[in-house]
C-alpha cells in the first residue's frame, strides 16, 4: 500500500471501521484519503430550518476527526444520505470514479455488501463499478470493512455474513481510533449501543483475540494484484 482511498457513505463510518488502521498507516508515511458519499444528515434532519448548518457542523467533525487519524484529504459527494437506493445508480458511480481519478489510490477500504444500512450496499455496488479490473486500473487492492450497528445486525446468512479473511493489528492506535470516534459528538451514544467508545473497545478487542492480537480491524479482501 502507497496510497489509500478510503469510501464511506456516511460521517462516521470511516473511523468507526477503519480508524486504526488509517492511523497506523498513516504513522508510516502512507497517505489516507477519504471520501464521504452523501451529507450525512438530509434524511435525519430534513425538517430542520437549521440544515445547511447541521451539515457544515458535521463536516468540522470529519475534518476534526481526520486530524487525529491522519487523513491527508477530505471528498464530499453530497448526494441525499439514507437515499442512495433512491438515487440513480451512474450518480454514485460517478461520484466515487471522479475521487478515484482524482485520488490515484492503490488500495481501497468500502463498506460491505451484507449491511443492513442500504446506503453502505449501494456504496459498495458503486465501488465495484469504480475499481473494475479494466486494463490501467490503479487500484490494486479492495477490501470491505465493517461499521457498528449495521454489519452485525444483518442476518446470519451466506450471502450476508462478515467473514473477514484480512486482520491490522490496531492494539498501539486504538485510543487513537476512540479519540476521533469522539469528535462525532452528534454519533456517540451511551454503551451498550455499537455507537459508543466502550463497544468499539471491545469489538476491536474481541477482534484481535480471535488472531492473537490485542486489538485488530477486520476486512474481507476481495482483490490484490501483485
Amino acid at each position: 500500500m502507497k496510497k489509500v482511498l478510503v469510501i464511506a457513505a456516511h460521517p462516521d463510518d470511516e473511523v468507526l471501521g477503519v480508524g486504526g488502521t488509517i492511523a497506523k498507516l498513516s504513522a508510516t508515511g502512507i497517505e489516507c484519503h477519504l471520501l464521504i458519499v452523501t451529507d450525512g444528515s438530509s434524511s435525519q434532519y430534513r425538517d430542520s430550518d437549521r440544515l445547511s448548518e447541521i451539515i457544515e457542523a458535521k463536516k468540522q467533525e470529519t475534518k476534526n476527526c481526520a486530524d487525529i487519524l491522519g487523513i491527508k484529504s477530505i471528498h464530499y459527494g453530497g448526494l441525499p444520505d439514507m437515499r442512495l437506493d433512491a438515487t440513480p445508480h451512474v450518480e454514485i458511480n460517478q461520484v466515487i470514479e471522479k475521487v478515484i481519478d482524482e485520488v490515484k489510490p492503490d488500495t481501497v477500504f468500502t463498506h460491505f455488501w451484507g449491511d443492513v444500512n442500504m446506503d453502505h450496499q449501494n456504496v459498495f455496488k458503486s465501488t465495484l463499478v469504480a475499481v473494475r479490473p479494466v486494463m490501467g486500473q490503479v487500484v490494486k487492492e479492495l477490501y470491505c470493512y465493517r461499521v457498528p450497528s449495521s454489519t452485525e445486525w444483518t442476518p446470519n446468512k451466506e450471502d450476508t455474513m462478515f467473514m473477514p479473511n484480512y486482520f491490522v493489528d490496531i492494539t498501539k492506535y486504538a485510543e487513537q481510533k476512540y479519540k476521533a470516534f469522539a469528535c462525532y459528538s452528534t454519533e456517540l451514544r451511551e454503551y451498550p449501543h455499537p455507537r459508543s467508545v466502550q463497544y468499539l473497545r471491545e469489538t476491536d478487542k474481541a477482534a484481535g483475540l480471535c488472531v492473537g492480537m490485542l486489538a485488530a480491524e477486520e476486512f474481507v479482501m476481495l482483490r490484490k494484484l501483485v
